[in-house]
């Protein structure tokens, strides 16, 4: 099968949903499929075989966050040669409504379309009012699906239709396997995060960070990320700073090797996130998690069975906790035990598989739209909604 996928955000900038396109197309490389990623990127920038630069990105805020998007009419052009060029059996695009290269190919692009909605946030006047904008484009889209029920919830009230769930994937045994460093052992407590991103959490977890230091003198926290540093510690006592180690941005390889070497990981992300793939690296790793009690941590955390949950952000119910699991270390190999198990249905020997059918799904289905998939007003018709297991609201 020739797929054709677009990542809205720019690739030399990595991010969550970089990640899970990257692990996708590689997923289906493996399989024999040919793969084309069209992505916003510096035309200087290394990239790997499979990946086309749309052009440079510019910084916009999005989602309580700043992504790097790109739109305009050189974007345009190159999208429509990518899909000249391609000529693809199927279209993958990723946050079909961000204004980047998704929402020109749904403009530009013929025949079966997939779209992957990420994002969670409540419904906005800005979604409402750029809904006639969007109609047209989204409706020429053959099948829906969101990495989460509440990525599914935010597209269902912002723009109607339906989707079918299908989480973010993450190669197991890549952070199962990995080796653990020693230099990141010994009572450490783990982050990985922009640093100076205040969604991300990382300001809860420093102020809850002297009383988990009151309690367990030789702790250590390891942050990994891009970021102010210095900004970052500057509530802390002075007399605390170096208790936290600063990793900066580290390969795939030192990620995975990291979360192999930690006591705990903790996610004290206060917000806008649809699902977690941080804690589902982290559990495949064996790291016990403890994270803010977002609705999609919760959910990637089988209700609290497969890690902790903490108040979001209560510093001193994050601190306790933090406390009481490192005291324990019953309870983590617990965690970690029940994390290893629960975390395989992320796999993408399943995750893949799930939406190769969607794929094999839509492209059957095309050639039989005449005659039982008219398109009923939310982009599905009945007969593949049928075939996708979705039933109407």
């Amino acid at each position: 099968m020739r797929i054709g996928i677009v990542c809205p955000y720019s690739w030399d900038v990595p991010g969550g949903v970089q990640f899970h396109i990257r692990d996708l197309a590689e997923y289906f490389i493996r399989l024999g499929h040919e793969v084309s990623v069209l992505a916003p990127a510096d035309d200087d920038t290394p990239l790997p075989p499979y990946v086309v630069s749309a052009g440079r990105a510019v910084p916009v805020p999005y989602n309580g966050s700043v992504a790097r998007l790109n739109f305009g009419f050189l974007s345009a052009a190159r999208v429509r040669r990518w899909l000249h060029d391609g000529a693809f059996d199927v279209v993958h695009i990723h946050e079909p409504t961000s204004p980047s290269l998704g929402l020109l190919t749904c403009w530009a692009a013929r025949g079966p379309m997939v779209a992957t909605f990420h994002t969670s946030n409540p419904r906005s006047k800005a979604m409402i009012a750029a809904y006639a904008i969007l109609q047209a484009a989204l409706e020429k889209i053959s099948a829906r699906i969101a990495v989460s029920e509440y990525a599914r919830r935010t597209l269902v009230e912002h723009l109607g239709g339906d989707a079918v769930v299908i989480p973010n994937g993450v190669d197991v045994d890549f952070f199962a396997k990995a080796e653990p460093n020693p230099e990141w052992q010994g009572d450490t407590i783990g982050f990985i995060g922009r640093i100076d991103e205040p969604r991300k959490g990382l300001p809860v977890l420093m102020k809850a960070l002297p009383k988990i230091l009151a309690a367990r003198p030789r702790a250590r926290l390891l942050v990994a990320g891009r970021g102010d540093e210095k900004e970052a510690v500057a509530g802390l006592p002075a007399e605390l700073r170096s208790r936290v180690e600063f990793l900066g941005m580290i390969s795939d390889e030192d990620k995975a090797r990291f979360l192999r070497s930690l006591d705990l990981y903790v996610a004290p992300n206060t917000g806008g996130e649809s699902f977690g793939i941080i804690l589902v690296e982290a559990m495949s790793a064996g790291a016990p998690v403890l994270a803010s009690d977002l609705d999609a941590f919760a959910q990637v955390l089988d209700g609290g069975a497969a890690g902790e949950l903490f108040a979001n952000e209560d510093a001193d119910a994050l601190a306790e906790a933090a406390v009481r699991l490192l005291e324990d270390p019953e309870r983590r190999a617990e965690l970690r035990e029940r994390g290893s198990a629960h975390v395989r249905r992320f796999d993408w020997s399943t995750v893949g598989a799930d939406i190769l059918s969607v794929y094999e799904t839509v492209t059957a289905g095309s050639a039989a739209v005449a005659a039982d998939d008219t398109p009923d007003g939310d982009g599905w018709g009945s007969g593949l909604r049928a075939r996708l297991g979705l039933a109407r609201d």
